[in-house]
């Protein structure tokens, strides 16, 4: 594949797979609705071009109120999708997402994959969304979180997956990523050790 940089813009072209039409169908609601959103963890590796599955692709929103909340659910319903943790849109509200809980939305009839909705609440949610990047894809976009914090984030889950993703996601973009801003957030994460075994091969 071959990336088109941009003014802080990622763009590609590649056959899309289902799970790549699944969230933009997703995503485009989140659009429709003014829901600011960014997609975080495995799914970024996958889109570019990790071969891997993957059971959900999560994402952060914005603290929206009740009324907003509402109105994307029942889009959401229109275009086919359900909530898995509940049917009763009061309680995803109330009892999930507005107290720190993952709501899991898949298409009707389905368990996965599914899309994981938090609200963006601690730093890093925030810092991610503030910081999202636009990635089109066969002219569709979608937002994906800053890879240079993907990637430190991703030594600090610690697990081989997400290691195999930050190595991957350091090997595609390498030439392209803001060194110093990645070395900053390994530093706050505290995974410069593991940046020298995993990414440069150090130890």
């Amino acid at each position: 594949m071959e990336f088109e940089f941009r003014h802080g813009k990622i763009k590609f072209n590649r056959e899309l797979s289902n799970l790549d039409k699944l969230t933009i169908r997703f995503t485009k609601v989140l659009k429709r609705q003014k829901i600011d959103y960014v997609i975080i963890s495995g799914y970024i590796a996958i889109l570019f071009g990790r071969s891997r599955n993957t059971e959900d692709v999560d994402l952060f929103i914005e603290k929206i109120d009740k009324k907003r909340f509402f109105s994307f659910w029942k889009e959401l319903g229109e275009e086919g999708f359900e909530c898995v943790n509940t049917s009763n849109p009061d309680d995803a509200y109330d009892s999930y997402i507005n107290d720190e809980l993952a709501l899991r939305f898949a298409v009707k009839g389905t368990i996965i994959p599914n899309f994981e909705l938090k609200f963006s609440k601690t730093k890093y949610n925030i810092y991610s969304l503030k910081h999202k990047v636009e990635v089109s894809i066969n002219n569709e976009i979608i937002n994906t979180s800053e890879l240079e914090m993907q990637i430190a984030f991703k030594l600090k889950l610690g697990s081989e997956k997400d290691f195999e993703d930050a190595r991957h996601l350091y090997k595609v973009f390498k030439e392209h990523l803001n060194i110093g801003l990645l070395t900053s957030h390994m530093a706050e994460l505290k995974v410069e050790k593991r940046a020298e075994k995993i990414l440069w091969g150090k130890g």
